[in-house]
């Protein structure tokens, strides 16, 4: 008996027993489908946070103060008051630091923002007319912060989209006055809206010079009129210069700051942070995976108990096989070939299952977090070959049983 008389047996087999073999091959079409829609699900939600991530702006460093040593301790990022405002303007100079394109500081607070009766608690965010290129912002309506209302320390005011819907609900916000911390504002425009959620969306704040943050929003063990500033946003000519323009901007705000040991100040480049973004939603995807994956062995041992049952029903057939000639490995093979046949055919139809989930669940929101499945050709493949490899793991006792059967014993079966 050759391949092609086994696999032929195999799905006249399947054909003769449909109920049985869809039930035999369930575990594995859910343990493929799963574990092609968990992984998708993963690379999904990790090709989100990275076009969040990259959203806020393109080729970025973050320099923000602290890392000092203070009496033998290091401090966080953002412990210490160590930048200036003086230290972005000077990051800035031209020919200071050629692989920086543009530098935009910010200062951050946080306040009570009312207009009429409505309020909203918001992060306020002082900045320079450059916040609007440097994290691809774009206006609704009105204008941004100009360079002569950050000297002039104005009080004008950029509302991002959630801030102006929820104190204007649909009414035209520019030229209106709103209070923050009890300071009048005059509003003068309106951020499209850029998506995400929570103070780091820039949906949900408030910007004002960064002047007039300094010396009139400073609170938290901050004082009003300092020149500090919270971080400063450089972004680099190209990727490839990311190193050098982390080298120089280190270099400059050394010599300023006389640092003869550690620095008073830490630099992140966007790509750390999509770095390790991919490392923590890479490790979620595999747990995902290896969730899934349990169903695909529980799916190889409904498949083992099937074709045990298949051995004892069929004593009698494998006896008379034997009889007129079939060797042991006719046997093994035989009923490895109908192993496999049910491990392939479950695994094609988890493909096809998994592909319509995702298609089925794309999009969908639960609370903040969108399902957006991304699923690769090499996911499938791994399913699809984990579900073979299962298929022939499980299905190997049970044939080398019935190959093992004496045929004198099994024709004498009833």
């Amino acid at each position: 008996m050759n391949i092609l008389e086994s696999l032929q047996i195999a799905i006249d087999g399947i054909i003769s027993n449909k109920l049985r073999a869809v039930l035999t091959m369930l575990g594995i079409i859910i343990g493929v489908a799963a574990v092609i829609v968990m992984l998708g699900i993963g690379r999904g939600a990790q090709a989100s946070i990275e076009a969040q991530i990259q959203s806020n702006g393109t080729n970025l460093l973050y320099v923000r103060p602290g890392s000092t040593q203070q009496g033998g301790v290091r401090q966080a990022q953002g412990s210490a008051q160590t930048l200036t405002y003086a230290d972005a303007q000077a990051l800035a100079e031209p020919g200071a630091a050629p692989a920086v394109a543009a530098v935009a500081p910010e200062y951050n607070a946080f306040g009570q923002v009312v207009y009429q009766g409505i309020n909203a608690n918001s992060r306020v965010t002082g900045v320079t007319p450059e916040y609007l290129s440097v994290r691809l912002l774009s206006l609704a309506s009105g204008d941004f912060i100009d360079a002569s209302q950050v000297t002039g320390r104005s009080t004008v005011a950029v509302l991002g989209a959630n801030v102006a819907k929820t104190l204007f609900q649909d009414a035209d916000p520019i030229g209106q006055s709103i209070r923050i911390n009890n300071i009048s504002f005059r509003v003068i425009g309106v951020l499209a809206a850029k998506g995400g959620t929570g103070f780091g969306s820039l949906d949900d704040q408030v910007m004002v010079p960064i002047t007039t943050a300094q010396l009139r929003l400073a609170g938290g063990g901050q004082f009003r009129g300092s020149n500090n500033i919270s971080v400063i946003n450089v972004q680099i000519v190209d990727a490839s210069q990311n190193d050098a323009a982390i080298q120089q901007v280190s270099q400059i705000l050394r010599e300023r700051h006389r640092i003869t040991g550690d620095d008073d100040f830490s630099v992140t480049s966007q790509q750390d942070i999509i770095q390790t973004a991919a490392n923590t939603t890479g490790i979620f995807t595999l747990f995902l995976g290896a969730i899934a994956g349990i169903s695909l062995l529980v799916g190889g041992i409904g498949i083992m108990n099937i074709m045990l049952v298949s051995v004892t029903e069929r004593t009698r057939e494998i006896g008379l096989r034997k009889a007129v000639g079939a060797r042991r490995r006719d046997v093994l093979t035989q009923f490895l070939v109908e192993a496999m046949v049910l491990s392939v055919l479950g695994g094609l139809i988890g493909v096809a299952l998994a592909f319509g989930v995702a298609r089925l669940v794309g999009g969908a929101q639960f609370g903040t977090f969108s399902i957006n499945p991304v699923i690769g050709l090499d996911s499938v493949l791994m399913a699809t070959l984990f579900s073979v490899a299962v298929g022939l793991f499980f299905g190997a006792y049970p044939a080398n049983r019935a190959a093992s059967l004496n045929p004198i014993e099994a024709l004498r079966y009833e």
